[in-house]
């Protein structure tokens, strides 16, 4: 199986590289058995509040959006969706979690793949479900349970 992420960096300023989204989507990703691809799109406060009133009708800027692709017939490869992700929230969250940066960044392109694959968090039930191979997958690369870190889980 091959992972092809389409990265785009809207963003002026410090992020990973496409090799680090990649290898963190790869990792989510370990359960698809055909080639897929996604977009990840790294942007700015303004574009992410834009997307998420939108498309949630929820003001302000958010970490992650997900945008999972329904096709109405069988395409090789498989095309799950686009991940938006907003940097400065990123990064003010992992400062306000004392996390370090890049393994937030990790946790939310795995929680977007996640979604990307159906998986949610609206019930119970599900957000333990979600939050269980979030911490499967964070721990195949090396990365501490982002909710213990948190002393939470949500």
């Amino acid at each position: 199986m091959t992972v092809t992420v389409d990265f785009q960096c809207a963003y002026q300023g410090n992020t990973p590289d496409q090799a680090q989204v990649t290898r963190w989507a790869e990792a989510a990703l370990q359960s698809v058995d055909d080639d897929c691809e996604l977009s990840i799109r790294l942007v700015d406060e303004d574009e992410s509040a834009e997307l998420n009133s939108n498309y949630r009708g929820k003001t302000g800027p958010t970490n992650v959006l997900s945008f999972p692709f329904e096709s109405p017939v069988e395409l090789e490869p498989i095309l799950l969706g686009d991940l938006v992700i907003c940097v400065p929230v990123v990064e003010r969250e992992a400062a306000e979690q004392d996390k370090k940066v890049t393994d937030h960044w990790a946790h939310m392109v795995v929680h977007g793949c996640l979604h990307l694959l159906g998986y949610d968090h609206i019930e119970t039930d599900e957000a333990e479900q979600m939050e269980a191979l979030e911490i499967h997958i964070l721990q195949s690369l090396d990365i501490a349970n982002p909710y213990i870190l948190r002393g939470e889980l949500s």
